[in-house]
């Protein structure tokens, strides 16, 4: 992902449109037209050997006449030439290129190259961006920038939407026009060869103009940029999708080999959901979200607060707040006693509020004061139906003159059409989100609640995992190469066990044979009663043919179950082998819940957690969620949390609460075999027992891979580096561990900062540092090892309870060129050589990614930093408009050329 030349392409000094026409009909001519009127102040240079003038504006036969070279190209020919024309722009000096031409991707036979792929080999020694192809332009209305063939002008706006779908640009163009919506930026990506989803929001991402971003999505390419852009901009400003879902994509994410189907829609849900997204179904959604997330402040409570003059449609209302999974807020005496002193007597006393038909202007202001005073109450939602007693405009003028001198968060909902637009317009004039129909407002608040879970994930302090783990990481290497050794993809229960019970997961007891008879002498050490099960690997699933039987508690049992199970296979697959059989301890115990747990591997986002409710029916029951990994515990419960079973599990009616500790850490556990050990693809099992102690895995199956993906490089979003920790010992002799920040720190970085002296906050800061509350330590220790790199030093107190004693951050530009230091150590540890060590320790990391230089900002009057980074080959100068400040800058690759992040 780069974001080089992005600035050419969306605020660019110069234009060439190759391709142009004035012949009724054609693109060429749209293009044409929608340049030349839509506002730009640069040079636009049509090329076209078939007219003179296009436009009334001079056209040049070719690309060698041109008096300039263009900073932006818009390509329109067929696609043979395009390739030609990128290197030939290319060597001019063109930075970027918008290429409308379709069926680029097609070939004339197997052997050619599509025209595409010549067209991004010729772009590359250039630098040259390509938005495209198949694209339909784009436009940047405050810039007078219309580089595209829609059929009409965009309405500048502070909305940036980007889409894969060009007719569903145009869709959207003509609905919001009529709707008085404007853009700052709109997008057609079109095939998205070069820049596509991910370099398109962080450029916006950045831009003061865009106060939110509106995707369309077909088809997602590159998703661990993806990932990566789209949580760095979500915490700015809100970001929310439609995703489309192909026919195909519909049906599975991917036939699993060991644990259920998943669909491919649920996969891309819980991206969105962890990006800090929100994800809506259609566009008339997506404007009206936009608008409810702008107007309004932030939620205290997922409580509803509905005041109207009908009953039926506060029924409505209150419907489709049931449906959508929300709550009414429950309003307390207090407030009782004060509507029932401000309403008449036959008011609905309760939540919803009914005022009734008849009220008055001073009615509605009344009453509005009294529920946006409670404390109980957080958003409002004012519902009017028109009356002949009561005017809708005088209730639409006492909500806004009240809103304006209270202030609070207030939906209104004035249903009608001709009776109630004057009402509309004050609303809109007051900056008061307003909807048609009572499911759409509730709906619209719905998304506030969605939309603040989705943000709290993004700064969520998860605890610490209670029990520290270290797996044996060898015993479960050494396993999967045996099977993959001898030619195989899956492991089966057995082999699964070690692996598991190799990263701490505990297991049932278990024991293996090939022989009917000693199956009986096994279950005597196990222990009566006994479960007999089939080992084949010709079987995917024993219990459709009959391959386990339970609560076996003689060995004549054990050895005639045995017996039966071959039998029966024999006659239903005769060509299946029998591998063996497993016998193990029946599990009996009250209050014993049967869960899955498991990866599945996604064709998209690659591995995937899932956990449900499991036993022989859970493929009936489909009671399952995702996430994506890497998990911690909040993330792990927060998975957890959107099942069905997981309010059976918090306890009901005398039955005690599952061990959710238990479950969130094996799911960790899960999230770590996966990261760890790449020739993994999936794992399932089914059932997990669990209890108000622990978890028992009984049934295991894994799936692997012969070709794994680089370490790391098959997950959408990048886990921990814990190959990046190391023990130092500072000149005083004590021990600290260098590491990467983890979002887990945050009570002890807290602390950290606490204890700094003012002189050194200045020297870190360049100015005083206030309390620093739960969002910006966030923003310290939660970062995007893929963006964004900080080591702490850390070391047990007195006490033994960990604590920060430094650190030093990068933050690295999209394009790997450059990244910004900042260093600290606490001010009694100057001295120690930590902080030498830690910005070395940052040199070789930098240097390890192949960025190329380390820059950052130094007090003049901070000689010891000074010295130090001087020591270390730092150079340094004071820029003309700073006297107060030193740029200083490390060069840290010889060859000077730019390397791919890893």
């Amino acid at each position: 992902m780069s974001l080089r030349h992005l600035e050419s392409l969306f605020r660019p000094k110069s234009i060439a449109f190759i391709g142009a026409s004035q012949e009724p009909g054609r693109i060429g001519t749209v293009v044409t037209q929608n340049l030349l009127h839509g506002g730009f102040d640069g040079p636009i240079m049509p090329v076209t050997r078939r007219f003179k003038s296009v436009g009334g504006v001079l056209a040049y036969p070719n690309l060698a006449s041109l008096p300039m070279t263009p900073e932006l190209a818009i390509i329109g020919t067929p696609p043979e030439p395009v390739p030609a024309l990128i290197g030939e722009l290319g060597k001019a000096g063109t930075q970027a290129a918008i290429v409308l031409t379709a069926g680029m991707s097609d070939r004339r036979s197997p052997r050619d190259r599509a025209p595409v792929d010549a067209m991004l080999e010729t772009a590359r020694p250039y630098d040259l961006r390509i938005l495209g192809p198949n694209s339909m332009g784009l436009l940047v209305p405050g810039a007078g920038l219309n580089a595209s063939f829609s059929h009409r002008p965009a309405l500048s706006g502070k909305i940036a939407f980007v889409s894969q779908s060009g007719g569903m640009c145009t869709g959207v163009l003509d609905w919001a026009r009529a709707k008085g919506i404007g853009f700052s930026h709109f997008v057609a990506l079109g095939e998205c060869a070069d820049v596509g989803f991910a370099e398109v929001i962080d450029f916006l991402s950045m831009e003061p103009s865009t106060r939110a971003i509106l995707l369309y999505m077909k088809t997602l390419i590159h998703p661990r940029e993806f990932m990566s852009a789209a949580r760095a901009a979500a915490r700015n400003k809100p970001v929310l999708i439609i995703k489309a879902t192909p026919h195909h994509e519909a049906v599975v994410a991917a036939a699993s080999k060991v644990g259920p189907r998943v669909q491919s829609d649920t996969v891309y849900d819980a991206a969105f959901r962890r990006a800090g997204m929100l994800r809506v179904l259609d566009t008339e959604e997506l404007f009206a979200a936009v608008e409810t997330l702008a107007r309004s402040g932030p939620l205290r409570s997922n409580d509803l607060t509905i005041m109207t003059n009908s009953e039926g449609i506060g029924i409505m209302a209150v419907d489709a707040l049931a449906q959508g999974g929300g709550n009414l807020s429950n309003l307390t005496d207090e407030t009782l006693e004060k509507l029932d002193a401000a309403l008449p007597r036959v008011w609905s006393h309760g939540n919803l509020v009914n005022i009734r038909g008849d009220a008055s202007g001073d009615r509605y202001s009344n009453t509005l004061r009294i529920l946006l005073a409670a404390k109980e109450v957080d958003t409002l939602l004012i519902l009017h139906a028109p009356t002949a007693v009561a005017s809708s405009v005088a209730a639409a003028e006492a909500v806004t003159r009240t809103a304006s001198e209270t202030g609070g968060n207030i939906l209104t909902c004035w249903i009608g059409e001709e009776a109630v637009s004057a009402a509309r317009k004050l609303f809109a004039k007051a900056g008061i989100p307003s909807y048609q129909s009572p499911s759409m407002a509730v709906r619209a608040y719905l998304h506030r609640v969605r939309y603040r879970r989705n943000q709290e994930l993004l700064i969520q302090t998860p605890r610490s995992v209670p029990l520290e783990f270290i797996p044996s990481m060898d015993v479960a290497r050494n396993a999967v190469r045996k099977a993959l050794a001898e030619g195989r993809d899956l492991m089966g229960d057995p082999e699964a066990k070690v692996v598991l019970a190799a990263y701490g997961v505990p297991t049932v007891p278990t024991r293996f044979t090939r022989s009917p008879a000693q199956a009986a002498h096994l279950a005597k050490e196990v222990g009566f009663p006994v479960a007999v099960k089939l080992l084949s690997s010709d079987i995917a699933n024993r219990l459709d043919v009959g391959g386990v039987v339970l609560d076996l508690d003689t060995p004549r049992a054990v050895t005639e179950a045995a017996q039966r199970i071959t039998s029966r296979l024999r006659q239903s697959h005769p060509d299946a082998q029998v591998d063996g059989f497993s016998v193990q301890k029946m599990v009996q115990h009250p209050g014993i819940h049967e869960l899955m747990a498991g990866v599945i591997a996604d064709p998209v986002f690659g591995p995937v957690i899932l956990f449900g409710q499991g036993g022989s029916a859970a493929d009936i029951i489909g009671d399952l969620a995702v996430a994506l990994p890497p998990l911690n515990m909040h993330l792990a419960r927060e998975l957890m949390s959107r099942t069905r079973i997981f309010n059976v599990l918090r306890g009901y009616r005398g039955h005690k609460a599952a061990n959710i500790d238990a479950i969130c850490l094996t799911l960790i556990k899960l999230s770590h075999l996966i990261i760890d050990i790449p020739h993994i693809a999936e794992v399932y099992i089914n059932p997990l027992f669990a209890d108000d102690q622990d978890v028992l895995a009984i049934e295991t199956r894994i799936g692997l891979r012969a070709k794994p993906p680089a370490p790391s490089q098959h997950l959408a979003i990048r886990p921990y580096p814990q190959t990046l920790e190391e023990e130092f010992t500072l000149k005083t002799g004590r021990v600290v561990k260098l590491r990467p920040v983890r979002p887990e720190d945050e009570p002890e970085h807290e602390d950290f900062f606490s204890r700094l002296h003012a002189e050194d906050i200045q020297m870190r800061f360049f100015g005083s540092l206030a309390k620093l509350h739960h969002p910006a330590l966030a923003r310290f220790t939660q970062i995007d090892y893929d963006r964004e790199m900080a080591f702490i030093a850390t070391a047990p107190d007195e006490s033994g309870r960990p604590e920060t004693l430094g650190e030093v951050r990068t933050i690295t530009d999209p394009d790997n060129i450059t990244a910004e230091y900042s260093i600290i150590v606490r001010s009694d540890l100057k001295g120690t050589g930590l902080g030498r060590k830690l910005m070395e320790k940052m040199i070789d990391y930098c240097r390890s990614r192949g960025t190329q230089r380390l820059t950052g900002q130094v007090l003049c009057r901070n000689r010891a930093m000074l010295a130090m980074i001087g020591s270390i080959g730092f150079h340094r100068e004071i820029p003309s408009d700073d006297t107060e400040t030193f740029e200083t800058w490390l060069e840290l690759q010889k060859t000077g050329r730019n390397h791919s992040p890893t």
